[in-house]
């Protein structure tokens, strides 16, 4: 199951907020915050493509389709990006948005209640007035895209050392997404691309009033749990629709996708625009090698303690286990990714392709004067490498949902005495109004389960540093990780929204003098944080220097691929229906509902493969032979959850909401041999509300 975004700034601070862990993995928060730059050569239907540069004669040339701009504005326009993390559609005139369920359980977590259960049982709003307001989410709709290289470039003094190119980009950047917000009043974002060499402003149109309408119960949407988790034939039905609203009233859409209700036939051509967070095909081997000797492991190991951590929290009680199925569910839906793109990069067969890759390009750099010196852009990202490993360990953050609050407070109170172009990046005038529907969200936190986290961080805490660091005596003043946990969350009132509102509103001064245990613990690691994001942030630029140089000589030697690497930015991508074989077995491109029902029996008395009561119940009811998913050749990664799949009329077909096993080494290496997207089909939507869930006026709704 793909995951959703929600980005750290650098290796160092890669679990800035433990909440986040549920979206779910493959680009996670853990994704670096590199510019994007040009892969190599496309192979296949490989391509993540900018909407304001698609690959139009590729398609020609390959399937005889061409892309008209107004069928390439609609889908642009049709398309919502989830500050959760992940996409959607829009698929009515009044509102109604598609989605996964994965990337929806964030809100449906937030919005149950011991009495509610929404993950579990699912949800269908029978009236308007039964839509029930998400707490905090906010939806991206991506309105224009502006080039603004050259703005960006002109403020950075040529041979600026990485501390001052940092800060010289930093203030453009966020000089440009402030006037711009104040011309547009639209949400605005200057986007690095290709290495650094170019850069977009790219506009969104915000919709922040999010109700859910349906959701099916988890056993549908997960069906098959982790056994199944990232295989193939699957039969799920990963999906959930909400509405937005504009002035209290459902919003009016000039734009949102009609629905297909035709099957899908293998060799279908199909295309998925979403929001791919993040890819490294332009890493070079040293920086592969970090990832699989140091940084992979390294994510592995947090991520089975807070498994095991979260799933001894479970066993409390029914009450705890709903409380923490969500993080749960991401944590261990995270570990079996990262496993299996570890797995990728330890296969001796990807290492000697890039490594075979790379030598020939700088064999062919030595021999051409012009470009030898960009050789040793190679030998700088490696020394990089060795210097994020050694960063990696030391931490100045706690994954606690009351503490991320309580350190996020501090920052913006700091942050708000500097002028805008020298602030931290996501504490600028232009994102003002999405951090503070953030900070005071409304959505349950809950105590016990926090103070848990927190003794856990605590006692991480003081393992990375060691019991001596004169930083862990200060953090647990002479008292055990458990103890000092307990004495925290009695001290504190982060919970309270109110109280977080007085703080940001009382700014610097009132943090400074807050008595509140949180806000105390916030302060007293806030220099550690500045000083060790400091130095992540200049490797990052050292980095995105390097990067830009290889992408020069790559571009010079190569030519490009035609896209950059993903940015949780909207993008095109295409394919084809298309079955494949593994262990010598021909695997079909789709399946039926029929096949739920079968896999059911096959694996009786095994939980995660037990359909829910009204799959049961409405069985004689059902189209059985209705297309419920599918696979394709399309290039996805983490962020393309919910993203829609559409034919050549630019009809819904279908929703993403996976890749296969063979699909987790796409980060940083696309192959169409086996790696396939994984959707739900819009006919199995469609057939479920209608049949299943008794959504008859619901279904009626879908495009139109």
């Amino acid at each position: 199951m793909l995951a959703g975004a929600n980005s750290s700034r650098n290796d160092v601070m890669v679990f800035a907020n433990a909440r986040a862990v549920r979206d779910k993995l493959l680009l996670g928060f853990f994704m670096l915050v590199l510019p994007a730059a040009a892969p190599p050569l496309s192979r296949g239907d490989e391509g993540m493509y900018l909407f304001n540069e698609l690959p139009t004669e590729l398609l020609k040339q390959r399937y005889d389709f061409e892309i008209d701009q107004a069928w390439a504005d609609h889908l642009r326009l049709s398309s919502v990006r989830f500050n959760s993390g992940g996409s959607g559609s829009f698929i009515s005139s009044d509102g109604l948005v598609l989605t996964n369920h994965h990337v929806a359980a964030d809100t449906l977590h937030k919005l149950s209640t011991p009495e509610r259960d929404l993950i579990r049982d699912g949800y269908l709003a029978k009236t308007p007035e039964d839509e029930i307001r998400a707490p905090d989410l906010e939806l991206n709709q991506l309105v224009s895209i502006e080039d603004v290289t050259d703005r960006v470039n002109a403020a950075v003094t040529a041979g600026a050392d990485a501390e001052t190119a940092l800060k010289q980009r930093r203030a453009v950047m966020s000089t440009i997404e402030q006037e711009s917000t104040e011309q547009t009043g639209l949400r605005s974002d200057v986007i690095a691309l290709f290495g650094g060499a170019r850069y977009h402003l790219y506009r969104y149109r915000k919709y922040t009033d999010v109700r859910l309408v349906w959701a099916p119960e988890t056993a549908a949407a997960f069906f098959g749990g982790d056994a199944d988790n990232f295989e193939y034939p699957r039969y799920n039905l990963d999906a959930t629709i909400m509405r937005v609203y504009e002035d209290g009233k459902p919003a009016k859409l000039e734009h949102f996708l009609a629905w297909s209700d035709e099957p899908l036939q293998e060799n279908d051509l199909v295309f998925v625009s979403g929001n791919p967070g993040r890819t490294q095909r332009i890493f070079t081997t040293d920086a592969l090698v970090y990832l699989r000797d140091v940084r992979l492991p390294y994510l592995l190991d947090f991520l089975r303690r807070k498994e095991v951590l979260l799933q001894q929290y479970s066993l409390g009680g029914d009450e705890e286990r709903r409380r923490g199925r969500d993080e749960l569910f991401g944590i261990q839906n995270s570990r079996k990714a990262y496993s299996g793109m570890l797995e990728g990069l330890q296969d001796p067969r990807t290492m000697a392709e890039k490594r075979g890759r790379e030598d020939r390009l700088l064999a062919a750099l030595e021999q051409n004067e012009e470009l030898k010196s960009a050789q040793a852009a190679w030998k700088e990202v490696a020394q990089i490498q060795t210097e994020k490993a050694a960063l990696l360990r030391q931490t100045a953050s706690l994954r606690s949902d009351l503490f991320d609050l309580a350190q996020r407070i501090v920052l913006l109170t700091e942050e708000d005495l500097k002028p805008n172009d020298q602030r931290l990046r996501e504490y600028t005038d232009s994102g003002r109004e999405s951090l503070l529907q953030s900070l005071l969200s409304e959505a349950p936190i809950y105590r016990d389960l926090d103070q848990m986290k927190l003794a856990d961080e605590l006692g991480r805490f003081a393992e990375l540093r060691g019991g001596d660091d004169p930083l862990v005596a200060e953090l647990l003043v002479g008292k055990g990780p458990r103890q000092r946990a307990a004495e925290l969350i009695a001290g504190t009132k982060i919970d309270d929204v109110a109280f977080r509102k007085s703080l940001i509103e009382g700014g610097r001064t009132v943090t400074l003098a807050s008595d509140d245990s949180l806000i105390a613990l916030a302060r007293l690691l806030e220099p550690e944080y500045r000083r060790l994001r400091e130095l992540s942030e200049q490797l990052d630029e050292r980095e995105r220097q390097a990067y830009a140089k290889i992408t020069a000589a790559t571009t010079a030697i190569e030519g490009t691929g035609g896209y950059p690497d993903a940015t949780f930015t909207l993008r095109l991508a295409f394919g084809t229906v298309k079955g494949y074989e593994e262990d010598g077995k021909r695997i079909e491109p789709t399946t039926v509902i029929a096949g739920a029902y079968e896999h059911a029996q096959q694996h009786a008395g095994q939980e995660d493969f037990d359909l829910p009561a009204s799959w049961m119940e409405n069985k004689d009811k059902v189209d059985l032979q209705a297309q419920l998913n599918f696979v394709c050749t399309a290039d996805i990664i983490g962020g393309n959850s919910g993203s829609p799949v559409v034919n050549r009329k630019g009809e819904l077909v279908g929703l993403i909401f996976d890749g296969n096993t063979q699909s987790l080494t796409s980060d940083y290496l696309y192959t169409d041999e086996q790696a396939r997207a994984v959707s739900v089909a819009a006919t199995g939507i469609k057939e479920a509300l209608r049949s299943i869930y008794g959504a008859t006026e619901l279904a009626d709704q879908l495009g139109r």
